[in-house]
């Protein structure tokens, strides 16, 4: 029991030291808003699109990909949204909380903490399926967020607003990163040697500037307590893993892929949340609430997760 406990001690625990020493260096003046405003962009547009590059063209994508994983969690996550969308938002009192509690419980941080926690439970064999799994959950994350926050904003859901998001998600550097890998793999171009160790140099400061730069924007000066916060808490940290996990068990996942499925669900409510909250004129308060209380309180959810996978003999 004490060697479980000590592996997902090992897995969450450095994850959220570097998130710590981000909310303190912010504290002692060392990093700024600027900062971690500019780091963070440059993890999004240039280092983690270099990390995702530079696994993905040295991966033989002929054999073993993660197809049941990727499709149970398509469809499982689809579920589960009409589940938070259609039966348990409209039981909260103001529509402008409705959109943001959805996307608050569903929509995890997968690109920087939960692809960190794949790296430290699986080491680098992992990043192939963690990148699949990130390059097709995060189409859909974007798709779906824009129809709960237009929905609950009253607002139809037509062509000319999905257009804008579709153009969007073309244009996301982690997806043309994951799509260039795959395509060049598949392909059997060589890529120069010196590509690929300016990218891996690149790629190495990924995690650790992109952890530093999510704790210095965690704002808990914005943390509101409220009842849709507490519901949108509990089920991006409790309902969405057990469901997702304990269904992922149930179409026989198991190892890897179980793990991957677990740690991208568990991981804290996406900082992509709270900008779109904004742009949509919904409750963007709540939604830093969201991303504040999920990022702390995934420290003890996710470590228990691990545990119990372990103890079980799953992962």
């Amino acid at each position: 029991m004490w060697a479980d406990f000590h592996f997902a001690i090992l897995i969450t625990a450095p994850v959220f030291c570097i998130l710590g020493l981000g909310i303190l260096f912010k504290r002692l003046g060392w990093i700024t808003d600027e900062f971690a405003r500019i780091g963070s962009e440059l993890v999004f547009k240039v280092t983690l699109p270099c990390l995702l590059f530079v696994k993905l063209v040295e991966t033989d994508f002929r054999h073993g990909l993660p197809v049941t994983l990727v499709g149970y969690a398509l469809i499982a996550t689809v579920i589960l949204f009409l589940l938070l969308d259609r039966v348990v938002a409209p039981r909260l009192q103001e529509p402008r909380d409705r959109g943001v509690f959805v996307q608050g419980a569903y929509r995890s941080n997968m690109g920087i903490i939960g692809l960190a926690f794949c790296l430290s439970a699986f080491g680098e064999a992992s990043v192939t399926t963690a990148s699949v799994y990130l390059a097709v959950m995060t189409t859909l994350f974007n798709v779906l967020a824009v129809i709960t926050l237009t929905r609950h904003r009253g607002e139809a859901v037509g062509q000319g607003k999905l257009l804008p998001v579709f153009t969007g998600i073309l244009k996301n550097p982690l997806i043309l990163a994951i799509a260039a890998g795959v395509l060049i793999s598949l392909s059997g171009i060589k890529v120069s040697q010196i590509v690929l160790n300016t990218g891996s140099y690149f790629a190495q400061m990924t995690l650790p500037l992109a952890l530093l730069c999510a704790g210095a924007t965690i704002r808990l000066y914005e943390f509101q307590a409220s009842r849709p916060l507490y519901w949108a808490v509990a089920g991006k940290l409790l309902l969405v893993p057990l469901l997702l996990t304990a269904g992922g068990v149930a179409v026989g996942l198991r190892g890897e892929c179980l793990g991957v499925l677990y740690l991208m669900c568990a991981a804290p409510t996406a900082a992509a949340s709270y900008p779109m909250a904004q742009a949509m004129k919904a409750n963007h308060h709540l939604a830093a609430a969201i991303i504040a209380a999920t990022s702390l309180g995934s420290l003890l959810s996710t470590t228990l997760g691990i545990f119990l996978l372990r103890q079980f003999a799953l992962i």
